[in-house]
């Protein structure tokens, strides 16, 4: 949930100080977006389960607060579980495998990424890319030209969950407006703010009036907002929230944990 950085402590453990990481259950298949340092937890949760995990982990982007989890993803260290890698190309022209074995070379690792003894399938996708799993859909979205990002959309029977982060919030972006439409949760990047914005962003571009915006605009049926400033504390994320309860009643803050089942 938590952009830039891990932020642990008091004053954040409501909405979590994990950085980026939300898991995705549909049919029999279980899929992962991002694998911030929110992954080390999910992964300690999933490694108690006696049986093999077959899992289809998708990023967004490779700045470190969306891979830094992965190198603590027990799973991956099991070599009964298979787990599908997707991501895109970054800015300079890696793959999502290098850039994630990159990431675990020494000296800023102790295990390179050839001790995970799982089986790791790794695809390079590209905007457009339609992925079918089963009878899930899954469709990549370019989001902001500066770091490559990615959003994605999950398609199963007639639900549908679009997560779109670091998005550019100076605007609307009318290719998202069009690939969220009725979705029915969108998982949405409305709340980051650092620490020169939080003096002199202008009122009028605040991060999450825009997200709500942008959901109503595409007849979004829920909205949860996730990537959190490290400087946003769960007193600033709450007196949020409550402006919020009675005047967007179908927009939430996402905490660390929450679960949202669309029935």
């Amino acid at each position: 949930m938590r952009g830039s950085v891990p932020t642990p402590g008091t004053n954040t453990a409501f909405y979590g100080g994990n950085t980026s990481c939300t898991e995705i259950l549909a049919g029999q298949q279980r899929f992962i977006f991002d694998g911030g340092t929110g992954l080390r937890v999910l992964g300690e949760t999933l490694d108690q389960d006696s049986n093999a995990i077959e899992g289809h982990l998708f990023f967004t982007h490779t700045q470190w607060d969306r891979i830094q989890g992965f190198p603590f993803f027990l799973p991956a260290f099991e070599p009964d579980n298979h787990f599908h890698i997707y991501g895109g190309m970054a800015a300079n022209g890696a793959s999502i495998k290098q850039c994630l074995t990159t990431q675990m070379l020494k000296p800023g690792f102790a295990l390179p990424l050839q001790a995970m003894k799982a089986k790791l399938t790794f695809h390079d996708i590209t905007p457009g890319d339609a992925i079918q799993i089963d009878n899930i859909q899954i469709e990549p979205i370019g989001l902001n030209g500066e770091n490559n990002a990615l959003g994605y959309r999950l398609s199963y029977l007639d639900k549908s969950v679009v997560y779109a982060t670091d998005t550019e919030d100076d605007h609307i972006d009318e290719n998202l407006v069009f690939f969220a439409h009725q979705a029915d949760l969108l998982i949405y990047d409305g709340m980051y703010v650092d620490m020169s914005e939080q003096t002199n962003r202008s009122p009028s571009l605040k991060p999450w009036q825009a997200a709500i915006q942008l959901a109503k605009t595409a007849q979004v049926k829920r909205l949860a907002m996730v990537h959190y400033g490290p400087r946003q504390t769960d007193a600033i994320l709450n007196t949020l929230a409550h402006e919020l309860k009675h005047s967007e009643p179908s927009v939430s803050l996402a905490y660390e944990g929450m679960s949202i089942e669309l029935l």
